[in-house]
């Protein structure tokens, strides 16, 4: 059996998680969530002191002594969560990114957006956010309606419970570049590509783009779970059986 820790991405605490830790320990793993400061239920933690360290401390903590664990990032915890296992090498067996995938050195998780996209999450951090913070998206019908591919496959007591959950996020995992060392560790690594197909994955390694260029390292297995952003919630039996099964 495997350990795992399950960390959140942007706007959620660890209940995102729920239903495929529990089909993970219902299949004899052991699994821990982790509890980001400043967003989900720990969004009441949220300060313009909130950095990347931040959270790859709260990782960090969360993996304390475990060995051979399976760290499994989502989305907006790669920078944080990349950097965790950066420093930790010794203690992980593997590391799946759920939809995401490691920036290169520098990088910034604003900068894989179109530039108006950029442009309006600039605008909100500063108008909204009293430049620290980045509203949650709504998570409406509206919503879905602009942007069917990432909220594909939720259904609408999905949705209610994401709108009843989000909360505002740290600009600073939003702004805050990643910062990877000069020798990166070895350690496997997994993509679970939903909103794209492997073969799109590997159609933007091969042309260079900056987001996938650590994509062109050795050691990675790639495989796709054909869904919205959030397959822990509108597919999470076969997240879990992927999961289980690496």
């Amino acid at each position: 059996m495997s350990t795992y820790v399950l960390v959140p991405g942007f706007f959620f605490g660890p209940w995102v998680w729920e239903e495929v830790g529990r089909l993970l320990g219902d299949a004899g793993h052991e699994v821990r969530t982790v509890s980001l400061t400043g967003q989900g239920e720990r969004a009441g933690e949220a300060t313009s002191d909130v950095g990347v360290g931040t959270h790859v401390a709260d990782i960090t903590d969360a993996i304390g002594d475990l060995d051979e664990v399976v760290l499994v990032l989502h989305s907006g915890a790669t920078i944080a969560g990349t950097a965790a296992a950066d420093r930790l090498p010794e203690r992980l067996r593997r590391i799946v990114y759920v939809d995401t995938a490691p920036f290169p050195d520098g990088m910034a998780q604003i900068e894989f957006l179109p530039p108006d996209v950029q442009a309006h999450q600039r605008r909100q951090i500063e108008e909204e956010g009293q430049g620290w913070l980045l509203p949650a998206r709504p998570f409406d019908e509206d919503d879905r309606r602009r942007d069917p591919v990432a909220l594909a496959g939720l259904s609408d007591r999905d949705l209610a419970l994401m709108r009843r959950h989000a909360s505002a996020q740290p600009a600073a995992m939003v702004l805050g570049p990643a910062r990877r060392p000069a020798e990166i560790p070895g350690t496997p690594r997994t993509l679970i590509a939903s909103t794209f197909t492997v073969e799109q994955v590997e159609a933007m390694v091969g042309v260079g783009l900056p987001a996938f260029s650590m994509l062109a390292e050795p050691g990675w297995t790639m495989t796709e779970l054909p869904t919205g952003h959030w397959p822990m919630l509108s597919r999470p039996k076969e997240l879990a059986e992927l999961l289980s099964g690496i």
